[in-house]
């Protein structure tokens, strides 16, 4: 079976690999956008449009294929935060996470199309609360200015804060200082929560 993953992001494309799946990248390119209010229903209703927009190039291909979409939001005291626009709102968004708990919202779609072209589909989302330590406006702006390379390529230095929900990635060097507990899944936070996309893959038949 052909797996297809329909997100750009580096950190599921890692996860996915971490799990030992063979897979391709494919975005839909479509624009994307939600009706909905509640954060969680706002994840999966766009983790849902980014598989159906890949499946509609594909779904005249005649072998099974199963396609995996997600979307992650952060939401803090009431606002919805998603990819920082600017430095200046990168600022504004670690400044309200300061000795705050926030919550992580990853939605996800599943879609599977069996070799009799039957096609299923499932979707849901995971929840995490984060503790951030506080923060001062030194440790913001210094964390602001630092660049890493883009996609493990020394060549190339990005703003780590630029592509990442909340303007910040646990996984990295600022989530490793200032980030005091969690209260979910870990994965979940990074973009992909791996262990309920094992569980819900084999409920589809989908060996993991």
């Amino acid at each position: 079976m052909k797996i297809i993953l329909a997100s750009a992001s580096p950190r599921r494309r890692e996860l996915l690999a971490q799990m030992g799946l063979e897979f391709e990248v494919m975005v839909g390119g479509g624009k994307e956008s939600t009706s909905q209010t509640k954060p969680e229903k706002m994840v999966e209703e766009i983790s849902a449009q980014k598989v159906q927009q890949v499946f509609a190039k594909i779904q005249q291909q005649p072998e099974p294929i199963l396609i995996i979409g997600a979307d992650t939001l952060v939401c803090a005291n009431g606002k919805m935060l998603g990819k920082p626009s600017s430095k200046e709102a990168a600022f504004a968004m670690l400044k309200l996470l300061s000795n705050r708990t926030h919550q992580v919202y990853t939605g996800v779609t599943i879609l599977k199309k069996d070799t009799l072209g039957n096609v299923t589909t499932k979707t849901f989302h995971e929840k995490t609360d984060v503790t951030f330590y506080p923060l001062t406006d030194q440790d913001i702006s210094d964390y602001l200015l630092q660049k890493q390379p883009k996609d493990g390529l020394p060549q190339e230095l990005v703003f780590p804060w630029q592509d990442k929900a909340g303007g910040y990635g646990i996984q990295e060097p600022f989530g490793l200082k200032y980030i005091q507990k969690i209260d979910g899944d870990y994965y979940n936070v990074v973009g992909l929560p791996v262990s309920r996309l094992v569980q819900e893959m084999k409920k589809l038949g989908c060996k993991e």
